[in-house]
C-alpha cells in the first residue's frame, strides 16, 4: 500500500468501516510509514478535540433572564404579535439570541456529525473503536497473527512489539482456552489483543493505552455484544465478546485474578 491510498483510508479505518483485509495492509503501512502514522495521530486527535464539550457555549444567565423578560413583557403588553417596531435594545437582544442559537446549534450539528455512526450504547469512540476492531478482526480468516495456547509463546511474540508486553494466562481448565494473539489499533494507539475461546464464541482482551480516558467504567452492550473493563495485571483492559453476561462476569473474574 501507498501513502495516497493509505491517507484516503485513514477516516474510513477509524469509521470501522475498513474490512479486516485493508485494515491489516494500512496498519502495516502505518507502522512504517513515517508520514502516514503521525496522519493517523492527528486525525485522531481532530475527532477527541470535535468531541470536546467545549465546543458548546451556555448562554450567560444574565443574557437568558433579559430575553425571558423581555417575551413575558410582550406578551403581558399585547406587543407579541403586533407590526410595530421594536426598540434598538430590543433589536440587539435578538441579535443576540439568534448568534447564541446559531452557535449552539453549530456545536449540536458538529457533534451529531461525529457521532452520526455511533450507537446509543457505544457512547464513547473508545468503545466504537473496540467494537469495531473486534467484528473486524471476527471477519477475518483468522483472528489472531500469533497462533498458540502456550502463554510462553504469546508474551514474547508481543515483547518485541510493543513497549510492554501484557501479561498472558491460559485459562482452559476453566473452559477458556487461550488462542493467541494480534496486534490492533485503538483509535491511533496500537495495542495488543489476547485472543481466547469459550465454546463457539471469540473473546478479545484489548490491553489499553495508559490515557485516563482509555478506561471501560461501565458494561456496553450492543447488537448481542459487550465491553467490560478490567484489569490485566497492572494494566488497564477492555473484554470484547457476544458471552452471555453470566459467561462474560466469570472470564472477568479470572482476568481480575489474573497475576
Amino acid at each position: 500500500m501507498d501513502c495516497k491510498t493509505a491517507l484516503a483510508l485513514l477516516e474510513s479505518y477509524l469509521d470501522g468501516e475498513l474490512d479486516r483485509a485493508d485494515a491489516r495492509d494500512l496498519e502495516a503501512h502505518v507502522d512504517r510509514c513515517a508520514d502516514c502514522r503521525p496522519a493517523l495521530t492527528r486525525l485522531d486527535e481532530l475527532r477527541a478535540a470535535l468531541r470536546d464539550q467545549g465546543l458548546r457555549y451556555t448562554a450567560p444567565q444574565e443574557l437568558r433572564d433579559r430575553l425571558r423578560s423581555t417575551d413575558l413583557g410582550a406578551v403581558a403588553s399585547g406587543t407579541l404579535t403586533s407590526r410595530r417596531p421594536r426598540p434598538a435594545a430590543s433589536n440587539w437582544l435578538r441579535y443576540a439570541a439568534a448568534c447564541v442559537l446559531a452557535f449552539g446549534a453549530g456545536g449540536v450539528s458538529v457533534h451529531l456529525w461525529n457521532s452520526g455512526q455511533t450507537t446509543a450504547n457505544a457512547r464513547s469512540q473508545l468503545t466504537r473503536d473496540l467494537f469495531a476492531s473486534h467484528w473486524r478482526a471476527l471477519a477475518a480468516a483468522s483472528p489472531v497473527d500469533i497462533v498458540s495456547t502456550d502463554r510462553h509463546t504469546v508474551k514474547p511474540w508481543f515483547a518485541g512489539k510493543l513497549a510492554t508486553a501484557p501479561l498472558v494466562q491460559d485459562f482452559a481448565e476453566q473452559g477458556f482456552p487461550l488462542v493467541g494473539g494480534r496486534l490492533d489499533y485503538v483509535g491511533s494507539e496500537r495495542v495488543a489483543v489476547l485472543v481466547y475461546r469459550h465454546g463457539q464464541h471469540t473473546i478479545d482482551v484489548f490491553v489499553l493505552p495508559q490515557e485516563p480516558m482509555a478506561q471501560i467504567a461501565e458494561p456496553v452492550q450492543y447488537d448481542g455484544y459487550g465491553i467490560r473493563g478490567t484489569v490485566l495485571g497492572t494494566q488497564s483492559a477492555a473484554i470484547v465478546s457476544d458471552l452471555d453476561e453470566q459467561e462474560l462476569g466469570k472470564f472477568q473474574r479470572l482476568l481480575d485474578g489474573a497475576k
